[in-house]
């Protein structure tokens, strides 16, 4: 997923993978692996943030923050605005269960829609300087 994401921005953005490879000194094979979801995303937030600038990702747009939402489920891990919201981990299992088929009960089915109308990524969810 993560891998498919950069490489469709590169190729939107007309890129060659040798060229955006050498004007930003990545390695290709690397580069190529982690297109081809052979390779995970960094951990690190600054990398990410500095790739995702190089990608021409603006800051704060709709594809910086499916970016780093990517990154984290390619690494099997939750968004950092969702793990930082206690209320809304503790919707999760209602919401995992629906997405499954299980249909939840009225009033857990009310929390969920509340809290998701109510919850919306921080501005600064990801600002952080890189």
């Amino acid at each position: 997923m993560f891998g498919e994401f950069v490489r469709n921005i590169r190729i939107k953005n007309e890129i060659g993978l040798r060229q955006f490879c050498l004007d930003h000194k990545h390695d290709p094979s690397n580069w190529s692996k982690i297109e081809r979801g052979e390779l995970p995303p960094p951990s690190d937030d600054a990398i990410l943030g500095k790739w995702a600038l190089q990608l021409g990702i603006k800051k704060d747009s709709k594809d910086w923050y499916t970016f780093f939402d990517l990154a984290a489920v390619s690494k099997g891990e939750l968004p950092t605005y969702v793990k930082s919201n206690a209320e809304l981990l503790r919707e999760l299992p209602v919401f995992f269960r629906t997405l499954s088929g299980q249909k939840p009960n009225e009033m857990e089915l009310r929390r969920l829609a509340k809290l998701l109308k109510g919850t919306t990524k921080p501005k600064n969810a990801r600002s952080k300087k890189i």
